[in-house]
């Protein structure tokens, strides 16, 4: 019953927030910072075991409802609750003076839960309910600014429904050959049949989970939807909502089709495993460029997040112990440093009156210091610089790439780090470095309620990446659930086996190195202190607030590459709802509420029929 109690405390506690908060509005936060974080306790109670139980049953479908607890599931759920409540903790600081918090928080709260929900999931009744719960819920939160805020939320939904109606003709179908939905019970059912139904069934959910997941070339909707929701949320949006999308994958492939019937999707040296791996390096090179075009900050952050679910999808897809640790492991980073960099987004805003221009900002460094290291920690796991624990799962997968001799799809990933490290370093340098603008002289870093989440998920990034056998235990039990090989692993990396790799001998090689660099710096003559004013160009004075160089740092490389980098995939489903746009307005023309005109448009119809049956049509 304790998968029972996790879902009551969510859901109940969701609803608890915003009555609180309309009675006793200081207790809002507290509120929900506990119902947040509270089901950590139970699920680390349940760490390495595996549970089933029924909750309730649907009589006219005669089915029974449940939830399961497995390796994969307890990983996600614990992922969700950590990543979640740091960033309800922080919007206790980031929305005080907000309007309508009570409703922020409890749909904030119903989309963490809901994602529980989805991962404990025992039959694909509940997942459903689970799933649209999440996806409306997100609708609603995605479109709470009004204005631009609503076009993203509504092209967001309009993708879900399209996902969430393949998922749904996928569903009934299983439901309809087999007579059950529990998941358990379809992955046994399922070995028997054709090879022909198992790929419709798993082409269905792949359309879900692909929108779910933002790959191309289903991705359209996640760079606005990120850009204009609230930024606190758009952490979990970025962190875990869209990797749910990961987690429906390794569910359908692995834990219910399994490798026989995957190895019988091919024709020749063409497989599904192939065209999926082939689709995550698409969405790791194009969307990693378009992020380097951009000038606002938290859309840089968007095309990063489809680009590092390329990542992911590219290791997972070939269904090795290290391509599926490599990419269950770089879920969980991603989820990790997206969520910071979001957050120092979020900071930024809060301190600035909501700026996230990169050409409006820079120099907050000394204003801002915990927010910078913050923000040089998630760059850092993003591009993956050793240490941190981008640099492991990455490994992972090069390693993987390697080792299946897939030399194009391991450039295609190398490409994609080298263009994260060009537009990371714009993003780090112009909101931190360089002059700090005259108006932003007096800013303060946050307070600590926004703090402590950026210090905890730096702290993690370091600790991942130090200790990378922390995770990895448990992503090896979760391929040792789902009847693979587990991968080796210590504490502090691979065994030489797995082409050894060791993060402790890493971290002192760094540490001699910094030593070294230090000792030198150290007897050098000591800096002269001079103002931030104190700028020359070409031998000239620079006048005081006229110097930001890097406004329009990669102008050349913009102009070069930006023809062949537009979202043309956006621009065609664009094309698609102004076609059925204006389709429609003429079909609704027939409509005129004028019965006159209807009883015109029957007698034509009837004269049609009459005048085809003297032809000598027969219907």
């Amino acid at each position: 019953m304790m998968l029972v109690t996790i879902l009551l405390i969510s859901f109940v506690g969701a609803g608890a927030t915003y009555l609180v908060g309309k009675s006793i509005p200081r207790l809002r936060g507290i509120v929900a910072s506990l119902v947040a974080l509270l089901p950590l306790i139970l699920l680390a109670f349940l760490y390495g075991r595996v549970i089933s139980v029924d909750y309730a049953s649907v009589p006219f479908l005669d089915i029974n409802l449940s939830l399961w607890l497995t390796p994969l599931s307890w990983l996600f759920a614990v992922s969700i609750v950590v990543l979640g409540g740091l960033a309800v903790i922080f919007s206790t600081g980031y929305m005080r003076g907000k309007e309508r918090p009570d409703y922020y928080y409890f749909m904030m709260l119903l989309v963490n839960a809901a994602m529980l929900g989805i991962v404990l999931s025992g039959d694909f009744f509940s997942f459903y309910i689970f799933w649209e719960l999440m996806s409306w819920s997100t609708y609603l939160l995605i479109s709470y600014r009004g204005k631009e805020a609503l076009g993203a939320g509504m092209k967001y939904i309009i993708m879900s429904v399209i996902g969430s109606s393949a998922m749904l003709l996928a569903i009934a179908s299983l439901y309809v050959s087999y007579g059950t939905l529990e998941i358990s019970s379809l992955a046994t059912a399922l070995q028997s049949a054709s090879a022909g139904y198992a790929l419709f069934a798993l082409m269905m959910f792949t359309i879900a989970f692909g929108i779910k997941n933002a790959v191309l070339p289903l991705h359209t909707w996640l760079p606005d939807a990120y850009a204009e929701a609230v930024s606190p949320f758009t952490a979990v949006l970025s962190g875990m909502l869209t990797r749910m999308g990961v987690y429906g994958f390794l569910l359908i492939m692995y834990a219910i089709m399994g490798f026989g019937l995957l190895d019988m999707f091919s024709y020749g040296p063409i497989n599904y495993n192939i065209i999926l791996a082939w689709a995550g390096a698409l969405t790791i090179v194009i969307p990693t460029f378009i992020a380097l075009l951009q000038n606002d900050a938290k859309k840089l952050l968007a095309w990063h997040g489809i680009g590092q679910g390329g990542y992911m999808i590219l290791g997972i897809a070939f269904g090795s112990t290290l391509g599926i640790a490599g990419g269950i492991f770089h879920t969980l980073n991603h989820a990790i440093y997206i969520v910071l960099l979001f957050l120092v987004v979020a900071a930024v805003e809060y301190r600035t009156g909501g700026k996230r221009s990169l050409d409006e900002l820079g120099g907050l460094i000394k204003r801002m210091p915990v927010s910078f290291v913050a923000g040089l920690a998630g760059i850092s796991g993003l591009i993956g610089v050793p240490l941190t624990n981008g640099f492991v799962s990455k490994w992972l997968i090069y390693k993987t790439l390697i080792m299946e001799q897939h030399p194009f799809l391991a450039f295609a990933a190398l490409v994609g780090t080298w263009g994260t490290i060009l537009s990371v370093f714009k993003f780090l340098h112009n909101i931190f470095l360089g002059q700090l603008p005259e108006q932003y002289k007096d800013v303060e870093e946050v307070p600590w309620t926004m703090r402590a989440p950026m210090i905890v998920l730096s702290g993690l990034i370091v600790l991942f990446g130090v200790l990378p056998g922390i995770p990895l235990r448990a992503i090896s039990a979760i391929q040792t659930h789902l009847g693979m090989t587990p991968l080796e692993t210590s504490l502090f990396g691979m065994p030489k086996a797995l082409g050894e790799l060791n993060m402790i001998n890493i971290f002192a090689a760094v540490l001699v190195a910094g030593l070294a660099v230090y000792g030198v710096f150290s007897l050098a003559r000591r800096s002269k202190r001079v103002t931030q004013y104190d700028n020359y160009a070409a031998g000239a004075r620079v006048p005081v607030g006229q110097y930001q160089h890097s406004v329009k740092f990669y102008d050349q490389a913009d102009r070069l590459i930006r023809p062949y980098l537009r979202d043309r995939i956006d621009d065609f489903y664009s094309w698609i709802a102004a076609v059925s746009t204006d389709f429609f307005e003429q079909l609704r023309k027939i409509y005129t509420g004028n019965v006159n005109t209807y009883a015109t448009w029957i007698v034509l119809f009837v004269a049609v029929l009459i005048f085809m049956g003297l032809l000598g049509w027969k219907p």
